[in-house]
């Protein structure tokens, strides 16, 4: 088992900000072996992202609680657990993540008020919540959560499917969600967060855009200089 120095919302807190967090997708590990990657990744990793997904609201069937918890005893680094389920079990599996050892859930704002009350008892439960918006759903729908969330994750991409193109929606999105946060007196309080479409060619623009993180897959499992690919992330910078 490995110790965490911080957990739940005290971990999230942590995370730098004065640079691209490296938040890396665990969707694109060895999914045969685990362990493996996480033990190469975790010089590297500040935030662990687990997609959980429920074969309805999104195509894919992803991942399970009792995974989350061999993983959490795996690493000293914190979890971030995105939900995309329907609403009718968003609270429930909220519920489970947590107690698997999730520091921080991010549900969907398509759930409504139930997304919002899961977000809250994430918070209830010790950990923090997080808000993610699907490509197609407006920004605005973003709202009724800031006040409750310490992420706001844009995707970039159509939901819970591999290897597409960043829509050229994608940043316009970023700049229009930090705006939502800086009316509302949250811009310094809330991460800003890009996930999908993330390639060498888009990473910087997602980053000129506004992104906090960006929620890496392939572009960081599938490189051999690793070191290398999280100092050029490190280096991006936020256009003037």
């Amino acid at each position: 088992m490995t110790s965490k120095p911080l957990s739940g919302p005290a971990a999230i807190a942590a995370l730098p900000r004065d640079r691209l967090i490296a938040e890396f997708s665990l969707w694109s590990a060895n999914l045969a072996n685990f362990e493996s990657d996480l033990k190469r990744i975790e010089p590297y990793v500040d935030l662990h992202h687990i997609d959980v997904a429920d074969g309805h609201f999104a195509p894919s069937f992803l991942f399970f609680p009792d995974l989350v918890a061999r993983i959490a005893g795996l690493t000293a680094k914190p979890i971030h657990v995105h939900l995309m389920v329907d609403a009718a079990i968003v609270e429930a599996q909220t519920r489970q993540f947590i107690e698997a050892g999730a520091d921080m859930i991010s549900v969907h704002a398509e759930n409504g008020e139930a997304g919002l009350r899961a977000a809250r008892l994430a918070r209830e439960l010790g950990a923090e919540a997080g808000v993610v918006l699907r490509l197609e759903t407006p920004v605005e729908v973003m709202k009724p959560f800031v006040s409750e969330v310490a992420f706001v994750t844009l995707l970039g991409t159509a939901i819970g499917v591999k290897g597409q193109g960043l829509s050229e929606t994608a940043c316009d999105r970023l700049g229009a969600a930090r705006a939502i946060l800086r009316e509302a007196g949250r811009e310094d309080a809330v991460v800003l967060a890009a996930d999908g479409g993330i390639r060498h060619e888009t990473v910087p623009l997602l980053r000129a855009a506004g992104a906090e993180t960006v929620v890496l897959g392939s572009l960081a499992f599938g490189d051999k200089d690793l070191a290398g690919r999280i100092g050029w992330l490190h280096g991006l910078k936020v256009a003037a």
